[in-house]
């Protein structure tokens, strides 16, 4: 399934970190950024997710919040958060089922041999719980810095 611009995000619901959980009706009302990673503790994903901890601030100022996601268990997810002061929500989607109803939940090919895994793509959700913005198969350098300019167009 292919979530494309002006959709509604699709429905979830998921344990995060600090004993949270992040659902779309929770969310409703409020712009946020959904980005899915591979694997929590990882230097792509560490990268990743200390650039948005970074723009945090900035973020909130134009009413953005932030959640990422991986399939890993709780329990590693909260050392990644610990380890490197993330304060936003880091949700598990161990069933994947999440991952799937945003497609991001792929078949993965290294050194020949394929797999499923997650492919890193962020989602933009407006206030009106619809997609404003998709980045498939992120490259994590200076994508921070996209959504939050992405996020000040839709936030006016």
């Amino acid at each position: 399934m292919s979530i494309e611009i002006g959709d509604i995000a699709p429905d979830f619901t998921m344990p995060a970190t600090g004993g949270r959980t992040v659902s779309l009706a929770a969310m409703k009302g409020k712009a946020f950024a959904l980005y899915f990673y591979p694997k929590a503790d990882t230097p792509g994903c560490t990268k990743e997710a200390c650039a948005f901890q970074e723009a945090l601030p900035e973020l909130g100022h134009i009413g953005l919040e932030v959640i990422g996601v991986s399939p890993d268990k709780m329990k590693p997810i909260e050392k990644f958060a610990e380890k490197f002061k993330l304060t936003f929500p880091l949700a598990s989607d161990e069933t994947k089922e999440v991952a799937e109803a945003y497609g991001v939940w792929v078949e993965k090919s290294m050194y020949g041999k394929k797999y499923m895994g997650m492919e890193r793509s962020t989602f933009l959700v407006g206030a009106d719980g619809r997609v404003a913005r998709v980045w498939p198969k992120v490259k994590v350098e200076g994508h921070a810095a996209e959504v939050m300019q992405a996020a000040r167009l839709i936030s006016k």
